[in-house]
This record gives C-alpha cells, structure tokens and sequence, in this order.
C-alpha cells in the first residue's frame, strides 16, 4: 500500500492509475483495482483516535467503539474500488456536513470536558475535505469512463437498543431519485437472500430504522446526476455490541455472500441504467 498526499491520489485518479493508498496522513483509504462504475464504501469502518484528543474526551473507547462500524471494510475488501474511513467518527464524521461533522454530544451524552480549541478543529475538519475532495474526483472519473455510477454505501447499526423488532439489513432511500426505485429494492431483494452462520435469520426492509440522511449520500447524489447511492445498514448481528467481542465467522460470511451479489447487482445497473439509457461516453 502506497502512502500518497491527496494531490497524488488525485493525480493518479485523473491519470486512471490503478493503485492502492493511503493518505499521508492516515485518515483513510482507497484501493482501485480497476476503474469501473461501481464504488464500495465504508466511511465509519474508522477506529483511530488522535492522541491530542484522548484527555478530553469523556466516551471510553469502548463507547466510540459501540456507535463505529466496524468490520464494514473488511465485508467489501475483496470488491475493485474500495474506500474507507480510518479515523473515529468521534473525532469527525464523514457522514455529516462540515458544520456538523465534529460532535458536541454523542448519543446523549456531552462528549468533551473542555471545548476544542480552533486549531484542533480544523484538523479533523481539513481531513474531512480532503476526503470528499477524492471522492469527488474519483466519482467524475467514473462517470466520465461510463455516464453513470452505483455507490454501495455500508454501514452498521446497534440493533439491541431498538424496542422493537428490527431487519438485520436497512435499505435507507430517502434521498435517491424516484428513478433509481427498481434499482434500490432489486439490492434490498438480492441482501435478504445472504446466508449467514449462527442461525441468523436474514431480513432486509427499505427505510424501516434509518432512511439514509447521511452525508455521504447526500453530496454524492445532489453534485452527480445519473449517481445512485445505496445506504446499507448491517445490524450488528456480526459482534456482540454490548460484550466487545466480533464474531468473525460471521463477518466472513457477510464478505463471501456480498461478492457475488454486489457484482450481480452492479451489472443489473450497467446493462438496465447506462446502457439502456445510452449513457457510454462515445
């Protein structure tokens, strides 16, 4: 893995270089195989914590643990084009707007002792540009290469502190555009379908516990026209959130049934959105 500065990651996305990277200063990462017209997220995947930080924060790291997704990286690693928050969203959340990316409270409860200073705002704020700066360089090359692009945008939510049932998958489509609908509940058909260990029953709903409001989504789909991203939520099926222990079985079962089905339902948008809307760049 290359560690590159966001200019060179640009640079080589622009030059349609196939690499691997991670930024200089380790916020996330990228990993292009090939240059195709679907993307895998995982913008919450992130642990990393910055050390200024560490005394003032009143959240243990088992707290910012519990609202963190992890695993999600690893559950589309093996996808072409990956990218992939490395820090906590507890120092910044990429699935937010700048203006509210950097928490004052988390989950009801304050975050910080004392107030951040400026300059250690604008650290993580700086950080959380620089990543939509690729995504967004990224997102044009795709679309130029093929007139349109599908985002897989994967999450994780704690199940156990619902009261009520709840689907081990969320599809949230709130923000997509009426014309993607055939698109979105075809994903949500093909997720109820994965097999997983440990007599997990897999349910998949459209917007039953969150309804895809993040960020991520959001600048996506109102700076690129023809660009559908789907908001995916895992319930936390895959650890035990409230004991601090993974299940890995179950997180590679998660990987090995999303391989197939993210390709399939990548080329069902291919052949029914950009070629039959005639959407290839001549």
């Amino acid at each position: 893995m290359l560690k590159l500065s966001i200019e060179q990651i640009i640079d080589k996305i622009e030059r349609q270089e196939c690499f691997e990277a991670i930024t200089e200063d380790y916020s996330f990462t990228l990993k292009i195989e090939e240059y195709t017209y679907f993307l895998c997220g995982a913008v919450h995947d992130g642990h990393q914590f910055r050390k200024e930080l560490w005394d003032n924060c009143l959240h243990t790291e088992y707290d910012r643990w519990y609202e963190e997704d992890p695993c999600t990286k690893q559950m589309v690693q093996s996808m072409p084009m990956v990218i992939a928050g490395c820090d906590s969203r507890f120092e910044y959340d990429l699935n937010r707007a700048p203006s509210q990316a950097i928490y004052e409270d988390a989950w009801g409860k304050k975050l910080w002792k004392n107030p951040l200073k400026d300059g250690q705002k604008a650290k993580s704020l700086a950080k959380h540009s620089n990543f939509y700066k690729v995504v967004f360089a990224l997102i044009s090359k795709m679309k130029s290469l093929f007139g349109a692009a599908i985002v897989y945008d994967l999450h994780s939510y704690n199940w156990k502190r619902w009261e009520r049932p709840v689907p081990v998958i969320n599809l949230g489509t709130a923000n997509i555009n009426v014309k993607f609908t055939a698109f979105a509940k075809a994903w949500c058909t093909t997720l109820a379908t994965i097999e997983l260990p440990n007599d997990i029953v897999t349910t998949a709903a459209i917007n039953d516990t969150f309804e895809g409001n993040g960020y991520f989504l959001k600048s996506i789909s109102q700076n690129f026209e023809d660009v559908l991203v789907l908001a995916t939520e895992f319930s936390k099926i895959y650890c035990d959130e409230y004991e601090y222990i993974l299940f890995p079985e179950v997180v590679t079962a998660i990987e090995n049934q999303l391989k197939n089905r993210i390709r399939a339902h990548a080329i069902f948008f291919y052949k029914e959105y950009i070629l039959k809307n005639n959407l290839l760049p001549v």
